[in-house]
């Protein structure tokens, strides 16, 4: 595209986020990026039902959350619905690779959030991204 924006696939992002200032500052920061933020939930089962009602094209998740279920229980289950999962955390997940679409590692700044989530869209619409401080994009194979 020629002097302008092209379209983003990115759209609709779910935030699953136990810890409330981090959920807090993510969902404010991408919804003046122009995001729609679909929800902020902070365990499985609250993300699950959005996922049943919603339309959701990112899970922004953490590793850990408040109930036993983990973002990681909540990636495979995405995975399966089509939907790609961006763990943002801490505590990376040896086989991430496997049920998400990439790795934000924590501590990260609003600009690296943004410029992870914009890396993601290019990726998933098939560009080739390289890479950013902080952030692992792993290749999905089809289907």
């Amino acid at each position: 595209m020629l002097f302008g924006k092209r379209n983003r696939i990115v759209k609709r992002i779910l935030i699953v986020e136990d810890e409330p200032l981090t959920a807090f500052d993510n969902e404010t920061m991408l919804a003046d990026a122009g995001y729609e933020i679909v929800a902020t939930v902070d365990d499985f089962d609250e993300a699950m039902k959005v996922l049943e009602t919603k339309v959701v094209d990112l899970i922004l998740s953490d590793v850990r959350l408040r109930s036993q279920q983990t973002g990681i229980h909540l990636a495979r289950a995405a995975k399966e619905r089509g939907i790609p999962t961006l763990f943002a955390t801490g505590h990376p997940y040896p086989g991430a690779a496997e049920i998400a679409v990439g790795c934000l590692l924590k501590p990260y700044s609003d600009r690296q959030l943004k410029a992870a989530i914009a890396s993601i869209d290019r990726h998933l619409s098939g560009e080739t991204v390289k890479p950013l401080k902080g952030l692992e994009i792993y290749i999905r194979e089809p289907g």
